[in-house]
């Protein structure tokens, strides 16, 4: 949308305003339109290779507890290295919806989404989940 627009008096200059908010994300600039604004374009798909590792380690410790790999998360933390807290808030990734999975691993979900808003507390159900996080 154009907010507004000059032409110079002899008409070689145009000046156009464009209302948006750059953002910082993953250490790349982001354009972002206001609120209540329409999208200039359709979103690409752009995969979080944070977000994907993330439920990805979080689906692989479960399978392991599962096997018996591991009998414990703070068995986990110290063959990985890793805080045992950190470990207990990314288990918490394999009860996210399935929608809300996929859409990450197809690099759909919300340019502003992170692995922090993931680890925060979520409601168990799924339809709920996806209104707060997508």
């Amino acid at each position: 949308m154009i907010s507004d627009a000059e032409v110079s008096g002899n008409g070689c200059i145009i000046t156009i305003e464009i209302p948006l908010t750059l953002r910082k994300r993953g250490g790349r600039k982001l354009i972002v339109a206001p609120l209540g604004q329409e999208q200039w374009a359709s979103a690409r798909p752009r995969v979080d290779n944070t977000l994907v590792k993330s439920i990805a380690r979080a689906y692989r410790w479960q399978q392991m507890l599962k096997q018996g790999a591991y009998a414990s998360a703070e068995d986990i933390a110290k063959a990985e290295k890793i805080s045992a807290s950190y470990v207990n808030r990314l288990l918490q990734l394999t009860l996210l919806s399935p929608a809300i999975v996929e859409t990450v691993l197809d690099g759909h979900q919300p340019a502003t989404m992170t692995t922090t808003d993931l680890l925060q507390p979520v409601p168990a159900q799924w339809h709920a989940q996806r209104a707060l996080l997508c």
